[in-house]
């Protein structure tokens, strides 16, 4: 246990000060307290881990293809283009909006860059960040519908759904899709290139460095504030626990084809988006507006900045997904963003654990998320199944999600932790 700011040793910490309370010490004390907030609704992300165990552990016995290596890698390059989409969803939904247009403009997003780059010839760096440019002014839009207008995010982005998907015809003419150079770079990046087997340890490592250097801080900055702290012990033990998980898998895929370089970028994402949501004054602001936008207001968070970047990120990550979309499949169609894009990428938000409620949700429900839908996915596929079942099952588990979120939200608020 820490000593408070002033050094003494007897004078309580702040958040213990109250002894009528039975405060948990030690590891033993964190696993204590782990189950007190399971009981009490608190569930974080143990029913997606305890989920995907059980479809995993399913497909694989029905299929022992499932696990491979190769079939785990192509399902990663699948999960990159929606699992970006979604970690876009991740942002309206904790200021408890939501965005129907994602996939109407991830498929604009792609029929642009390939009229750009191949019809008019632009350099495909310049096409991708004009894409991305426009991704986030259509969210600049819906933000301004919303804040001066009144207008609700569901109609709106109803509206761009339409609009965006008929831009998107348009770009593409009577042809119908505009196939990228299959030699480039960007095609590539989304269906060959895998991080090499020294960098992907390294970076496994330098993730694992990150976790236990951000979780010190924390614990540096509770201390400095009188409050208790971990045990320095639990912290170690939660980074080597993640070192030796993310290596053992890296070294698993890099049997055969290895880490995409697609899903690393993805990744990448996650941790910063998660580290914005978590650290920093912005994502606490997001939290806040979730909760009750209008005692956010009233402690004087700027409601208005905080929706515009909610809709302005969700439509920048619609965008680079659409871009990514179009790498995976070496082209820029009428299909692209249509069908069940807007489905799975709001699913996997939810399925993840953020909930529509607002308020509360991670970065890294996007990740697992769309882990699960692939997941289904990838193993109806390997047993020559209707994709009927897989829009089924889908539904299922996404009721499933929403059962649980509302359940536990109700044991949070009867328990004080709502």
């Amino acid at each position: 246990m820490s000593q408070p700011p002033d050094g003494s040793p007897n004078t309580p910490l702040l958040d213990r000060a109250d002894v009528r309370v039975k405060h948990a010490t030690g590891i033993s004390g964190a696993f204590e307290a782990f189950i007190t907030r399971v009981k009490s609704g608190d569930l974080g992300f143990l029913p997606v881990i305890v989920g995907l165990l059980i479809i995993c552990t399913v497909f694989q016995i029905l299929n022992p293809v499932f696990l491979s290596s190769a079939n785990i890698a192509n399902l990663l390059f699948d999960s990159s283009t929606i699992g970006v989409i979604s970690l876009g969803i991740v942002c309206v939904l904790m200021v408890a909006q939501i965005d129907l247009s994602v996939g109407s403009v991830s498929g604009f997003a792609s029929a642009l860059v390939g009229t750009l780059w191949v019809n008019q010839g632009w350099p495909v760096l310049l096409a991708i960040v004009a894409a991305l440019v426009i991704g986030a002014l259509i969210g600049a839009a819906y933000a301004f519908l919303f804040n001066w207008l009144g207008m609700p995010s569901f109609v709106s982005t109803l509206s761009g759904l339409l609009a965006f998907l008929g831009l998107q015809l348009f770009l593409l003419r009577s042809t119908g899709s505009i196939n990228l150079p299959f030699e480039s770079p960007l095609v590539s990046f989304g269906q060959l290139l895998t991080v090499p087997n020294w960098l992907s340890y390294a970076l496994v490592a330098l993730a694992a460095v990150g976790v236990f250097l951000t979780d010190y801080r924390i614990q540096q900055r509770r201390r400095t504030s009188g409050l208790s702290t971990q045990p320095m012990g639990t912290v170690a033990i939660k980074a080597l626990a993640i070192l030796v998980g993310l290596e053992l898998i890296v070294f698993y895929l890099n049997q055969t084809r290895g880490v995409p370089w697609m899903f690393g970028l993805f990744v990448c994402l996650v941790i910063a988006m998660n580290y914005a949501l978590k650290q920093t004054q912005w994502g606490r602001a997001m939290t806040a507006v979730g909760g009750n936008p209008e005692a956010a207001r009233r402690a004087g968070i700027n409601v208005t900045r905080i929706y515009m970047s909610a809709f302005m990120i969700c439509s920048t990550l619609a965008a680079l997904g659409g871009v990514l979309a179009a790498s995976r499949l070496a082209s820029a169609s009428q299909q692209a963003g249509t069908g069940d894009v807007n489905l799975n990428a709001i699913a996997a938000a939810v399925i993840g654990g953020t909930s529509l409620f607002g308020g509360r949700g991670s970065a890294y429900s996007a990740l697992l998320g769309i882990i699960v839908i692939q997941a289904i996915s990838s193993g109806l596929t390997l047993l020559d199944l209707s994709s009927s079942l897989r829009y089924m099952i889908t539904g299922a588990v996404l009721a499933i999600a929403v059962i649980v979120d509302s359940l536990s939200r109700r044991s949070r608020m009867s328990s004080g932790r709502g």
